[in-house]
């Protein structure tokens, strides 16, 4: 996986150049917050976990994602919509070794679909949308 500095969401293909790639579904795009990523590793006694060690998509920070449940957010120019929580696979264990699924209950960050294609930026501010949105 490759740590890039702006991404670009497309309605059908999802993040662009992904290797998940997959046409219009509720798991386009996975999102995690760092604070998460830094609870999962103390959880497992290491420094830190990689967003690419759990294949998420984009990392956020200072925003609590679960409660964008069932909303629509817009991250940089592109629109997105809440489709779940990203819960843990049993790979977890194989990539984080033993305790590693339940490291990451309830930590695993969200799914979305994107609604409006765009460019996502690092630094770019995550903001929900109001309902009628």
């Amino acid at each position: 996986m490759l740590a890039i500095k702006t991404a670009n969401l497309d309605v059908e293909r999802g993040v662009v150049g992904d290797r998940y790639t997959r046409p219009a579904g509720s798991r386009q795009v996975t999102l995690i917050q760092a604070e998460h990523l830094a609870a999962i590793a103390s959880h497992l006694g290491r420094d830190q976990i990689l967003p690419a060690d759990l294949r998420r998509n984009i990392v956020t920070r200072g925003i609590n994602l679960v409660a964008l449940k069932e909303k629509r957010f817009r991250l940089g120019s592109a629109i997105l919509e809440t489709t779940g929580e990203c819960h843990p696979c049993s790979r977890m264990e194989e990539i984080l070794g033993v305790g590693g699924y339940n490291a990451v209950r309830g930590l695993g960050g969200i799914t979305a679909r994107i609604i409006q294609g765009g460019r996502a930026d690092v630094g770019d501010d995550l903001v929900a949308l109001p309902s009628d949105t």
